[in-house]
C-alpha cells in the first residue's frame, strides 16, 4: 500500500520512519475508512464542508481551515510538545522522570484507560450519524461534522497510542474500537451514555455540553499521566475538545433566546405553540443529560481510581496545582452518603475519593453554562430559572443506584417517582415534539424556527457563508 504518510497522516511522531507502526495502519487505516462509511455522518460524502485541520501542534497549523469532502478529510496524530525533564507529580512514583515507555507494572491498566477512552470517539460518532439529515442550519451542520472529524481524530490518537506501545494486544484492541458499536445489543460500546441515542439537535447540544464536558475531565486527568505519550496526546485533545463544549453551550444558549424571544414577542409561556423549544423542556433534556453524563465519573469511592493515582497513570484536574501532598495516603475527602432519609456528606479516604473529586471540580464547570443561559433569561424579564439537579437525581452507578432523588435532592419511593418522573425527565410526548421540529434549512444565514442565530459565524466567516456545498 503506498502511503505518503507526511501529506496523508498530518503527525509529529515520525510516523515516515516508524516501519513497524505503518504495517499496522495499514491494516488498521482501510478498517477505519469501512467504519466511517458504514457508521461516520450518513449522505455525508459528497459535501464540501468548511472544516478545521489540524496538521501540527503549533499555533499557525492546528487551526487550518477550508472547504473539504469528508473523504479526503486527513486524520493526523499529534503528541503535544515534549516538556524537558518532566517529572511524575503524584503516586508512589512521584518525583522521578516521566516514563517514555509503558512502566510494565501498570500495563495492564494503561491499556484499560487507554481503550475505554478510544472507545468513546467513535461511539459518539455513531450517535450522532443521521443528524445531518435535520440540521438547522449550515452553519450547524457544519459544526457537527467538526465535531465528528474531530472524535475520528481522537480514536486515531488512541489507536496510536495502542499500535505505538502495546504490540500484539494493542492491535487487536484498536480493531476491536471499530467492531463494537453504539447501541448494538450483542457489541454495545464500553459505557453506558454512550449506546444511548442522539436522535435530535436539542439532545446533541446537550451531549457535547455534559458529556463532551466528561471527556474533557477524563482527558485532563490524563493529561496529568506519568506515561509521557498519553499525556501528551491528551494535552493536544484537550485543544479540539474545547470546540465540542462551545458547541454545546452556545446551542443551548440559542435556544433557550429564541424561547425567550417566543415569549416576548407573543406575550405567552405556551412557546410551543410557535415552534419554539419551551423551557420547562430546556429542563428537562438538561436533568437527563446531566444525570448520565455524571455517572461516566464511576463509583464514588474506587479501588481502580486509587490504583491509577497510587501508580502515577491516571492523575486528578490540574494535579500540580493542588495544594496537597500528591500521594494522599494519610488525606480525606467529603463524598456523598445516604443516611436514613438524608443525603449527607462524610468524610472517606482521599486516594478512593478521586472520582468524586473529579466530578466535584465537572459541577462547578458545568454551572458556568446554566449562569451564561440564565443571564439570556433574565435579560429577557422571564421568571424562570434553570438549575442542575441533584447529584442523586436518576443515577445508575454507585452510592445512587437504585435509588430514587428528585431534583431538590430529597429521597423518593417507587410510587412517587413513578408519579413525578415525568415532570423532570423527558416523556415519550416531550421527545415527539422535539423530533417534529426537526427538519434541514439548507439555505445559507436562514435558521429553524426553534433556534436563534449565533452571534458571530465561524472563522470570521458571515453568517451566510455557505459553510456547507452540496455537490
Amino acid at each position: 500500500m503506498n502511503i505518503d504518510y507526511k501529506e496523508s497522516i498530518p503527525n509529529n511522531v515520525n510516523l515516515e520512519e516508524d516501519r513497524r507502526l505503518q504495517r499496522a495502519l495499514e491494516k488498521w487505516r482501510p478498517m477505519f475508512f469501512d467504519w466511517w462509511r458504514d457508521m461516520g455522518p450518513s449522505d455525508s460524502a459528497d459535501m464540501d464542508i468548511y472544516l478545521r485541520t489540524a496538521i501540527s501542534v503549533e499555533p499557525s497549523g492546528w487551526a487550518n481551515f477550508d472547504h473539504v469532502r469528508m473523504p479526503d478529510y486527513r486524520w493526523g496524530i499529534f503528541l503535544a510538545p515534549a516538556e524537558d525533564g518532566r517529572k511524575i507529580n503524584f503516586g508512589m512514583h512521584k518525583g522521578r522522570p516521566a516514563w517514555q515507555q509503558v512502566p510494565g507494572e501498570g500495563r495492564a491498566e494503561l491499556r484499560r484507560l487507554i481503550v475505554t477512552q478510544g472507545d468513546t470517539e467513535p461511539a459518539s460518532v455513531e450517535q450522532q450519524r443521521k443528524l445531518g439529515k435535520t440540521a438547522p442550519s449550515l452553519y450547524d451542520l457544519r459544526n457537527l461534522f467538526q465535531v465528528n472529524v474531530e472524535e475520528g481524530r481522537h480514536l486515531w490518537a488512541m489507536v496510536y497510542l495502542l499500535h505505538a506501545h502495546f504490540g500484539r494486544d494493542g492491535r487487536e484492541e484498536a480493531e476491536a474500537l471499530l467492531e463494537r458499536h453504539s447501541g448494538d445489543p450483542d457489541k454495545p460500546r464500553i459505557l453506558d451514555a454512550f449506546n444511548e441515542e442522539t436522535p435530535e439537535w436539542l439532545s446533541f447540544f446537550m451531549f457535547t455540553y455534559f458529556t463532551d464536558r466528561d471527556g474533557k475531565y477524563q482527558l485532563a486527568a490524563l493529561a496529568e499521566s506519568g506515561f509521557d505519550p498519553l499525556s501528551r496526546t491528551c494535552r493536544f485533545m484537550l485543544t479540539e475538545e474545547a470546540h465540542h463544549m462551545f458547541v454545546g453551550e452556545t446551542g443551548i444558549g440559542r435556544v433557550v433566546k429564541r424561547a425567550c424571544e417566543i415569549m416576548s414577542e407573543q406575550k405567552t409561556g405556551e412557546v410551543r405553540k410557535f415552534g419554539g423549544i419551551d423551557l420547562p423542556t430546556v429542563q428537562k433534556y438538561l436533568n437527563f443529560h446531566y444525570s448520565v453524563s455524571m455517572d461516566l465519573f464511576g463509583q464514588e469511592l474506587s479501588t481502580n481510581a486509587a490504583n491509577y493515582y497510587t501508580m502515577g497513570i491516571k492523575g486528578r484536574y490540574r494535579e500540580t496545582e493542588i495544594e496537597d501532598d500528591h500521594v494522599l495516603i494519610e488525606d480525606s475527602y467529603r463524598v456523598p452518603e445516604i443516611r436514613g432519609n438524608s443525603i449527607v456528606t462524610v468524610d472517606a479516604p482521599a486516594l478512593k475519593s478521586i472520582n468524586v473529586r473529579l466530578r466535584d471540580d465537572y459541577v462547578v464547570d458545568c454551572q458556568r453554562g446554566l449562569d451564561k443561559w440564565n443571564k439570556i433569561i433574565r435579560n429577557a424579564g422571564i421568571d424562570f430559572e434553570l438549575k442542575l439537579p441533584d447529584q442523586g437525581f436518576n443515577r445508575t452507578i454507585g452510592t445512587f443506584a437504585g435509588v430514587e432523588v428528585s431534583p431538590a435532592g430529597k429521597l423518593l419511593d417507587a410510587d412517587e417517582w413513578n408519579r413525578l418522573q415525568g415532570d423532570w425527565l423527558p416523556t415519550e410526548d416531550d421527545k415527539a415534539f422535539i423530533k417534529s421540529l426537526m427538519g434541514p434549512v439548507t439555505e445559507p444565514g436562514k435558521f429553524a424556527g426553534w433556534i436563534a442565530p449565533p452571534a458571530k459565524g465561524i472563522y470570521g466567516q458571515p453568517l451566510d457563508f455557505e459553510y456547507v456545498r452540496f455537490n
